[in-house]
């Protein structure tokens, strides 16, 4: 598996976990979530796309936001890897 598969693979699970997070949070709107979390829209589009590099303060914000440890968003992030079709790596 190289690096750049490696990476988008992550990138599209984190967005995943983000999206589901978001919704259950009962938001149908990015955008609303955004507004309403003081979190700049097109950044937040971003990460629900994976196109974002997630830099650490970023990811703290979101977590804090969700009320998530970073072990619990990492244990979402499993599942939707595996869930999601993805086999991950040993």
């Amino acid at each position: 598996m190289t690096e750049e598969i490696l990476l988008r693979q992550f990138a599209e699970s984190v967005a995943r976990v983000f999206v589901g997070l978001r919704k259950e949070k009962g938001y149908t709107s990015y955008e609303s979530f955004a507004f309403d979390h003081e979190f700049p829209r097109a950044q937040y589009w971003r990460v629900e796309t994976g196109r974002h590099n997630l830099t650490l303060r970023t990811l703290t914000k979101l977590l804090i936001i969700h009320n998530l440890t970073l072990e619990e968003f990492l244990q979402r992030v499993i599942v939707e890897a595996v869930s999601g079709g993805h086999k991950v790596p040993e």
